[in-house]
């Protein structure tokens, strides 16, 4: 076996080991999980939460390029929004415009027109979590958009 081939072969070696030591990681931690579960203990204080059906509640998160937002619009049951980067604008129609920065959350209630979007200057990364439908209305005029927003 030359060099080269010694050397691929090493690697091949490595490759297993590491994949097989995490792989006997995974499995050891589910069953400490389960086996914790078994004996009571719990992450929580004061009883155990448990999980409902999440099936019908999305997620995306949406890049806006500076300048971009999307028309007005509602939400069946409402929609959290929370940017993550770059600057943000939203506005519930007949509201003041408010600008949106990483890390705060904000709730529209189901029903009610709004719009949303990257400030004029900055892209804006946007976390959205919503359920149900969406109706969507009229585009958002530059005169809406361009109105110097309120900070949250």
């Amino acid at each position: 076996m030359n060099p080269v081939e010694k050397g691929h072969s090493r690697v091949k070696a490595m490759t297993s080991l590491v994949g097989a030591g995490a792989l006997v990681i995974a499995i050891t931690q589910q069953f400490q999980i389960a086996a914790a579960g078994q004996r009571g203990q719990s992450n929580f204080m004061g009883g155990n939460p448990t999980a409902v059906d999440a099936t019908a509640v999305r997620t995306t998160r949406l890049r806006f390029p500076a300048g971009s937002r999307s028309n007005w619009h509602t939400h069946s049951w409402g929609q959290l929004l929370m940017i993550e980067e770059g600057k943000a604008r939203t506005q519930v129609r007949g509201g003041a415009v408010q600008e949106m920065l990483p890390g705060q959350p904000w709730w529209t209630a189901a029903g009610v027109e709004h719009w949303h979007g990257a400030a004029p200057d900055q892209d804006a990364l946007q976390l959205t979590i919503y359920e149900g439908t969406v109706n969507w209305k009229d585009p958002v005029t530059d005169k809406e958009y361009q109105t110097p927003p309120q900070r949250k």
